[in-house]
């Protein structure tokens, strides 16, 4: 099985296109208030800025902290807790969510190519998982052994995959734009049809779960989760198998993000389809999350909370059994219930 080269970026020099602005705020005496939007933009030229980032183009304390801590995922700022008696200055641990833009290279008639394909709002780290769990559960990609390469590309908020020589691409799909947030992974997509991308009925002959297996899968995922145990803000995805035990858990701030992440880690290794797998996920059970496990060959999605209409009609139509509600010992089976044995 051929591995897939992954490089690790650069270290991107911290261009400093505020400069002018810091060094007369500086020489003011005032130190500005670094704004999300500011933080995007430097995103959308290359850059990374970190709480320490703008601390070297601010000398001055800022009038708030963010401290960068050892895991890129979570960061501390300070806060004041409030209760109906008091208020005091404290810390807090919070979720990072940052930018990132996935781009793909390939050839066409011998000819380079490549193009921006989406830029997702996520929590850093798996940036190799999320990119290609995006790009195979929209259909972009069929094999793990259609990459070449996959790194940062001048920027850690930015990663290009490359596609291996003679790879083709559908034109129709590279057309759809996508830009998703932390809570909608299909915003952007120029048409309805966009929404659904190529997939098949899973098999017929259903693996079966008992209930018992279901109602430990809650568990499962919250042991494992601990940038969730430090910010109590970020989601999982589990991939499980039929007796319940962890194959592999992402996390972030998007739950989309966080299935895609899970999902690619194991495309990757050439593992799909994940026939003997539940998928268990943190939040509600939306179109796009049924989508990406029919994608994966998943036959069971189960999530802690509700899922949506669609999300129901698409699990009945391709066969995929949807759980939603699963927690305190409880859940509902909304689609697939013949893959589920020893209800009640």
């Amino acid at each position: 099985m051929r591995a897939i080269p992954v490089a690790a970026h650069a270290d991107d020099s911290l261009t400093v296109a505020m400069s002018r602005f810091a060094r007369t705020s500086f020489e003011q005496g005032t130190s500005p208030r670094v704004s999300a939007c500011e933080k995007l933009r430097a995103a959308a030229a290359g850059e990374r800025r970190s709480g320490n980032d703008w601390k070297r183009l601010y000398p001055r304390p800022f009038p708030f902290r963010i401290a960068p801590m050892a895991d890129e995922r979570i960061v501390s700022v300070e806060v004041t807790r409030v209760t109906a008696q008091t208020s005091s200055q404290d810390t807090d641990v919070l979720a990072v969510e940052e930018p990132l833009e996935i781009r793909v290279a390939w050839e066409l008639s011998g000819e380079p190519r490549e193009k921006n394909i989406a830029v997702t709002m996520r929590t850093p780290g798996d940036d190799v998982d999320l990119a290609i769990g995006f790009l195979f559960t929209e259909a972009l990609l069929r094999s793990h052994e259609e990459i070449d390469s996959v790194r940062h590309w001048g920027s850690p908020n930015v990663i290009r995959v490359a596609l291996r020589p003679g790879v083709k691409l559908d034109a129709g799909k590279l057309d759809r734009h996508f830009y998703t947030t932390s809570s909608c992974g299909v915003c952007g997509k120029t048409s309805i049809d966009a929404l659904r991308v190529t997939a098949c009925p899973l098999p017929p002959n259903p693996p079966v779960i008992d209930a018992a297996v279901v109602h430990r899968l809650p568990a499962v995922l919250r042991e494992k989760q601990a940038t969730f145990h430090s910010t109590g803000g970020i989601h999982g995805a589990a991939v499980v198998d039929l007796e319940g035990t962890l194959i592999r858990l992402r996390e972030d701030i998007g739950r989309h993000n966080a299935v895609d992440k899970v999902i690619g880690s194991l495309f990757r290794e050439g593992a799909t389809p994940l026939s003997n797998t539940i998928l268990m996920v943190s939040s509600r059970a939306s179109f796009e999350l049924v989508q990406k496990a029919v994608v994966a060959g998943i036959p069971v999605l189960a999530s802690v909370g509700a899922p949506s209409s669609l999300a129901v009609d698409l699990a009945r139509e391709f066969g995929l059994t949807l759980l939603g509600f699963v927690r305190d010992g409880r859940f509902n089976v909304y689609a697939g219930e013949a893959r589920v044995k020893g209800e009640g």
